[in-house]
């Protein structure tokens, strides 16, 4: 008897079960009259005949091939291949390493002992990286901190993981500070990372003046404080910065750095310091008198300042003024009231190119509203809609251009709100309920996601404006819903006290004010009967105001903050029109002048100033958002 097997029935085109294949279905029935526009005498449609092909392209089957690789590994199952990292045994296939890593690759695929080896061993190369990297290979997933981002670019740069390699520089771009830069430069020219070394020195450049107060720059090697302050953009106000940051370096180890004093100071430009400081600071410097190259660069300088017209026989790399690039941030302006209507649009202006671009608006229209960064997040709180007083707090994240929700409301609602951060904690301040003026103050705690009450003002406050200097919280000016204020009080988080200060000469409500070069700026608002451009600041040291010039149009309802090293006036109330006008103010001058305009004419609308990307091709704007 002759036993036919399944296969050998398939391969002869018939079934146990069935003597052919069924015809609806199967390859020996008729093929299918898919060409024209009838299948048998049903008319389909009036469409054109389209090719009998169907091209298709998983989306899951990359992910899903992926999740059961993984799998396999985690069962040890078909693993051809362990690397050893000290002591730590990590299971794998060769040829999913090989396709992620030219390194294994080379490992694998070459002539070495170790393509024929079952398991590896790995040495200088952290364990817990290892293990990410290789997870990253089976995933496409990993996830790089604060905790990790050490040990993992270095083994990235081993297994030449590029992609990793820049993960970890664009997390370490946007974790700079003038705390720590120095430290990430460092680590960047170690592992050959250009791009990162490049912006790690640019952000000294851009911060030297906060920089050069860090431990980090007075433990800078000589080669690489040379590096730094040789720069023509290093960001200083004066030539006397660079001076007396070279002195306190100097001075931080003078037996071992003493030897390095003329070197360093080849490079401090004295021709640009003031007579006074020369003479009487460098000059009579004990360190720098006992050096004859340093008391050489000393007559240099006074040689330049006290012949003028032998000037431009005298120029070289020392005489030559710096010219900082400033930049770095951007100033974002948030919601107000346009053209009889509160508004939701949000813009962003960037001192570099003076461009107003729009980017992604906010879920409610907002006027009076309430802005300030915390933790590099745009914070809009309260405000009106053109119906109603809001509570809600939205926040805006520049990485992803998007706005949410999850933020919880303040416990009452309020419009011309005060908003400014202190000690990690975003406060709001006064403002108004729709039934009454406030006193009321509350401060958010990010971490919990919680508002919380504290002191109340000594007086209530719309239209008030905040500001934070010395570890203080400013209230400023405002109205107690009757008239416009000039009383300034002052709280103290530690003691959560409020106390009067010195009042404005000015009575404001609805004015702008900011903190720049450690003043308090209060400009423009509204007192009793018209809307105002003069403009004052206060010094905390004498607790008292001054007044400065005017801005060129009058400002109620104005947005005023400082972007790189500068002081904008952005948009406002005329008292005839809306402006869309900013204007910038000079303080060596004494003088503003006007900068441009925004795509809205803005009134009661909040301003926020935040740091730009540091990857210089990000795209800030989403072609859906553009208005």
């Amino acid at each position: 008897m002759v036993q036919v097997t399944f296969v050998q029935l398939m391969a002869t085109g018939l079934s146990p079960k069935k003597k052919k294949i069924d015809t609806v279905w199967g390859w020996a029935s008729a093929p299918l009259r898919l060409a024209g526009n009838r299948m048998g005498d049903v008319l389909i449609s009036d469409r054109p005949p389209s090719p009998a092909r169907l091209s298709h392209t998983s989306e899951k089957h990359p992910r899903v091939t992926l999740q059961e690789l993984n799998v396999l590994r985690r069962h040890r199952e078909l693993c051809d291949v362990v690397i050893n990292v000290k002591g730590r045994k990590i299971f794998a296939h060769r040829v999913i390493l090989s396709a992620c890593s030219p390194y294994f690759r080379a490992m694998f695929t070459g002539e070495l002992e170790e393509s024929r080896q079952t398991e590896v061993t790995i040495c200088d190369i952290d364990e817990n990286a290892m293990e990410l990297l290789i997870d990253f290979c089976y995933t496409s997933h990993i996830v790089v901190e604060e905790s990790n981002v050490q040990p993992l670019l270095p083994a990235a740069c081993l297994l030449q993981l590029a992609e990793i390699q820049d993960i970890c520089c664009e997390f370490l771009k946007r974790q700079l500070d003038p705390e720590n830069c120095l430290g990430i430069r460092a680590f960047a020219d170690t592992h050959s990372c250009r791009e990162l070394l490049r912006i790690a020195d640019k952000f000294t450049q851009h911060n030297f003046q906060e920089v050069m107060e860090s431990e980090e720059f007075l433990l800078l090697p000589v080669g690489q404080l040379v590096d730094i302050i040789c720069s023509d953009e290093l960001n200083v106000r004066s030539e006397e910065q660079v001076f007396n940051a070279v002195m306190a370096w100097l001075k931080y180890n003078v037996a071992d750095r003493r030897q390095h004093l003329a070197q360093v100071l080849q490079h401090v430009r004295m021709p640009l310091l003031s007579p006074k400081f020369l003479v009487g600071t460098v000059g009579s410097d004990l360190l720098v008198r006992s050096d004859e190259a340093c008391r050489d660069l000393v007559d240099e300088a006074k040689n330049y300042l006290l012949l003028p017209q032998e000037r431009p026989l005298m120029q070289g790399p020392r005489t030559r003024p710096r010219k900082p690039t400033r930049r770095g941030e951007v100033l974002f302006a948030v919601g107000g009231w346009c053209s009889g209507d509160a508004i939701a649009s949000v813009e962003r202006f960037d001192p570099e190119t003076a461009d107003w671009k729009m980017v992604a608006p906010m879920s409610k229209r907002r006027c009076g509203v309430g802005v300030a960064v915390l933790n590099d997040l745009l914070y809009a709180v309260g405000g009106h809609d053109g119906q109603s007083y809001l509570n809600s707090i939205e926040r805006y994240d520049p990485q992803t251009n998007q706005w949410s929700c999850d933020v919880a409301p303040t416990t009452s609602c309020r419009t011309s709100v005060g908003v400014a951060v202190l000690d990690g904690f975003l406060y709001a301040v006064g403002g108004q309920d729709g039934v009454q003026c406030l006193n009321h103050v509350e401060r958010y705690d990010p971490k919990e996601n919680k508002w919380s009450k504290v002191a109340p003002m000594t007086t209530r406050r719309l239209g008030v404006a905040v500001a934070v200097l010395g570890g203080y919280l400013y209230a400023i000016g405002g109205s107690d819903g009757q008239c416009p204020l000039n009383t300034v009080e002052r709280y103290d988080p530690r003691q959560n006290k409020w106390c009067a200060v010195s009042p404005m000469s000015t009575r404001r409500k609805h004015l702008g004010c900011a903190v720049f070069n450690n003043f308090i700026y209060a400009v423009g608002g509204r007192d009793d009967c018209m809307e105002l451009s003069s403009a004052e600041r206060y010094n905390p040291h004498t607790n008292s105001w001054s007044p400065i010039v005017a801005m060129t149009s009058r400002r109620s309802g104005v947005g005023l903050a400082v972007v790189n090293g500068q002081l904008y006036a952005v948009g406002g109330f005329d008292g005839t029109a809306y402006l869309k006008t900013i204007e910038v103010y000079d303080p060596e001058t004494n003088q503003w002048r006007l900068c441009g305009c925004m795509n809205y004419r803005r009134l009661g609308g909040g301003v926020g100033v935040m740091r730009a990307p540091q990857t210089e091709n990000y795209m800030w704007i989403r072609k859906d958002s553009v208005v």
